[in-house]
């Protein structure tokens, strides 16, 4: 039986306590307190959950958790937003596609800028071999 939280079905094979990481927005530690709060042994496996016992995880999720996946993308973006709008530094930051959280630009923000290279040879291509 296929278990399918908040949308996302967790793959089978993998302990729970993993597979809930699956979700954006669950990470290792609070998948462990959901278990917890649940009371579900963490090393049992997705596959051997019964309906119930999914069910006890849904209802701990539900009460415990403002947002997942879709949700928080949402969230995440109209905060992003609201920050371009009142025109902070972060947010003009964000618009530039430039580092938000104070590091350093002259080298190292690759990931950023989408690996973005600017200098003389580095986007050149091979000159023609000869005949």
């Amino acid at each position: 039986m296929a278990v399918r939280i908040a949308g996302v079905t967790l793959p089978d094979n993998k302990r729970i306590v993993i597979a809930l990481t699956y979700l954006k927005g669950i990470g290792n530690s609070m998948s462990k307190k959901v278990l917890t709060q649940a009371n579900i042994s963490e090393s049992k496996r997705c596959k051997d959950l019964a309906e119930e016992e999914v069910n006890r995880i849904r209802t701990v999720i539900d009460s415990s958790h403002l947002a997942l996946e879709g949700d928080l993308a949402r969230l995440v973006h109209g905060n992003i937003k609201r920050l371009k709008e009142i025109g902070t530094w972060r947010g003009l930051r964000h618009s530039r596609h430039l580092p938000v959280r104070g590091q350093r630009t002259k080298t190292n923000s690759r990931t950023v800028r989408g690996n973005v290279r600017k200098t003389a040879t580095s986007g050149k291509k091979p000159t023609a071999q000869k005949t």
